[in-house]
């Protein structure tokens, strides 16, 4: 269960509220029940809906080695870091507003070996851990649908002092969460067969046609070594 300590706080670490997290639990507050709530959870839902399509897109093309290969000294690989976030909405969008998610997650169990959910073992294939991740925003979702901004769940693994997080707060922290991983996916991604972007042909990326990357990279690394 995504309730118990233990390798999740391992995983996860402390976190600190954000002025911009006390800033819309304010206007939450204030406005509860009214237009400005439902913007602001709409608007949450939104930049999370962009990050999963992003996420999602990053599992498409790659073989199953490529997937679960260790890129960093660290061991960061992709399929382990869809894994690790589908585990994370499960639990906060799940046991922590009374929702439970309703499969065991043994990697996330207080005696599971630490980082158990940042990788994927072989019998978890990546068409497992994509239908999880998809599956788990599902409900989330209908967490988020169901539960005003201002209602308090119960984050188990978080300190006394911070337990009962509004949904707001949980919100705003899975997006930072999220956001932070797809950042790792992105390099990863472009590690393995340097693909860019946060989709294929995201229009926010220089193409060939825009800038030279072997020249780019040389100049780059031409002032890093003139700064030695």
């Amino acid at each position: 269960s995504r309730g118990h300590s233990g390798a999740v706080e391992r995983t996860l670490g402390p976190r600190r509220k954000g002025n911009l997290g006390r800033t819309m639990v304010a206007m939450a507050e204030m406005t509860s029940g009214g237009s400005l709530e439902a913007e602001i959870k709409a608007h949450l839902t939104r930049e999370l809906d962009t990050l999963h399509t992003a996420i999602l897109g990053k599992l498409d093309g790659l073989s199953e080695y490529d997937l679960r290969r260790p890129l960093t000294p660290t061991g960061t690989n992709v399929l382990g870091v869809v894994k690790h976030l589908a585990s994370i909405e499960a639990g906060y969008l799940g046991d922590c507003f009374g929702r439970p998610w309703p499969e065991s997650i043994p990697w996330l169990e207080p005696d599971a070996p630490i980082n158990a959910d940042m990788w994927a073992t072989p019998e978890q294939s990546s068409g497992w851990v994509r239908h999880f991740y998809v599956q788990a925003w599902e409900h989330g979702r209908e967490t988020i649908a169901m539960t005003d901004l201002t209602a308090l769940g119960t984050v188990a693994w978080w300190a006394p002092e911070r337990r009962h997080p509004s949904l707001a707060m949980i919100l705003i922290h899975l997006t930072v969460e999220t956001a932070r991983h797809a950042g790792h996916l992105d390099i990863v991604r472009e590690l393995i067969d340097e693909r860019t972007g946060r989709y294929a042909g995201d229009p926010r990326m220089p193409g060939p046609d825009d800038i030279d990357w072997n020249a780019y990279r040389a100049l780059v690394e031409q002032a890093a070594q003139d700064a030695r």
